[in-house]
């Protein structure tokens, strides 16, 4: 049994697998397939924060390979509330054949993992998102094919979704700059972790925007306050002023650079809407790659019969 809670605990050839499948996945759905890869199979869903493409993309996916899902909010089934999370975990085993979990604090996963006897995946925790990381590795090698040396911006704070994003580029290979104020980078664990994995390496941080996007073939952004962080909105959006992905600085890179978000977007603040839906962005082929790459995580982990 395995999870799904990081992405250092997986090798370039096993994220690789991933993307392989999840290609394939998606092809037999465009022309109409979809094998019933996991028959009879039960995915539960915890969900302390609110989802919309979480939700609907992982029991889209679970429908499409044969398999069934129950959804639990916080109010049907509150973590570590009633009764403890090795409880809720040894418990909800015993009904499902694996779990999915969107939780405010990462240490919840962690913790739930121990305990299952069935695979937990990380939905979302505020350390890290890496089924997102991995659907936008696949948008981008949609866009572009070869991985490799492609060059990987992201502004904004080396939040949750910056740092799959960055050890997902680290394993295919990809540059990763992260282009946010001084305050704003990554935290020393993520540093750390990053370090041990890559040969004493960091990302690299800079924080002008525009030097930043300079050879960028991807620019990515994600919105200046995450959920959690409402008291900080206001120091944030003063900070991250002159930040925003808009034409004049999607102009800074070159005309091949193609546009990513993670959404939701707040077009007018961290994104213009002429580049949200212009030509260069990919933003929902990207939302749309969240289900084929969640698929592929989850017959990849329960086993399903290619």
């Amino acid at each position: 049994m395995r999870h799904f809670i990081h992405l250092v605990d997986f090798t370039t050839s096993e994220l690789a697998n991933l993307l392989d499948l999840a290609a394939k996945l998606k092809a037999d759905l465009l022309r109409g397939l979809r094998p019933a890869l996991l028959p009879g199979k039960v995915l539960g869903l915890i969900f302390e924060k609110p989802s919309l493409r979480t939700r609907v993309s992982f029991e889209a996916a679970m429908a499409q390979v044969g398999g069934s899902s129950i959804f639990l909010s916080s109010t049907d089934g509150p973590i570590d509330a009633r009764e403890s999370i090795p409880d809720q975990a040894r418990t909800l085993s015993q009904f499902v054949d694996a779990l999915v979990l969107r939780t405010f604090a990462h240490k919840t996963i962690e913790e739930f993992a121990e305990f299952a006897s069935v695979p937990v995946i990380n939905g979302l925790s505020d350390y890290n998102h890496p089924c997102q990381a991995l659907a936008d590795v696949l948008t981008i090698q949609e866009a572009f094919g070869d991985l490799h040396g492609r060059t990987v911006t992201f502004v904004g704070d080396g939040n949750n979704v910056a740092r799959s994003l960055a050890i997902a580029c680290g394993r295919f290979g990809m540059n990763f700059i992260l282009a946010a104020p001084k305050d704003y980078g990554f935290p020393d664990q993520f540093l750390a972790t990053f370090r041990e994995n890559f040969d004493g390496k960091t990302p690299v941080h800079i924080t002008n925007p525009a030097e930043a996007v300079s050879s960028a073939d991807v620019i990515y952004t994600d919105v200046w306050t995450s959920m959690g962080q409402e008291a900080e909105s206001k120091a944030r959006t003063e900070a991250f002023q002159g930040f925003q992905v808009d034409e004049t600085l999607m102009a800074k890179a070159a005309p091949h650079a193609k546009f990513l978000h993670c959404l939701p977007a707040h077009r007018g603040e961290e994104v213009s809407a002429g580049v949200a839906d212009g030509p260069q962005s990919l933003i929902f082929a990207q939302a749309g790659n969240r289900m084929h790459a969640q698929k592929a995580i989850l017959v990849s982990l329960l086993g399903g019969k290619i």
